[in-house]
């Protein structure tokens, strides 16, 4: 069986050896074997594991989600319908967000378009900071 070390891993998978660490602290990677001297051994299996780790985060799922995603994902009997219903709730959840920044970009627009941009030192995107948010239409 191959071994990698902790920077052979980071270099295989894109992460860094920090973020490595933490996704075994938070329980995302187990059983992490070490050598004599107390280094952590990668297998290929746990590049694999690296690797849908680091695209679930890509596609914005939380720790908490990507743990849950991991649990699925090792589970030769678990049910398509967990992992369908976990994706389409961050779907929700990602489409909230974009429409919550569409809305900033909207708000943020309307200041840049009010706002003359010249010598003066009268702002209207700065006055428009001092409101909140639901005042600036």
């Amino acid at each position: 069986m191959t071994y990698y070390s902790i920077r052979q891993a980071a270099e295989h998978s894109g992460l860094t050896p920090k973020m490595i660490r933490d996704y075994e602290q938070k329980g995302l990677l187990v059983n992490i074997r070490r050598n004599d001297a107390g280094y952590r051994l990668y297998t290929e299996q746990d590049l694999h594991t690296l690797f849908f780790i680091a695209h679930a985060r890509t596609l914005g799922f939380s720790l908490k989600q990507i743990a849950e995603l991991v649990a699925l994902w090792q589970n030769p009997t678990r049910s398509s319908a967990d992992v369908k219903a976990l994706a389409q709730s961050h779907i929700q959840t990602l489409e909230q967000k974009a429409q919550q920044l569409h809305e900033m970009a909207n708000s943020l627009r309307q200041l840049v378009h009010q706002c003359h941009g010249d010598e003066h030192p009268d702002c209207p995107i700065l006055k428009g900071l001092e409101k909140p948010f639901n005042s600036l239409d």
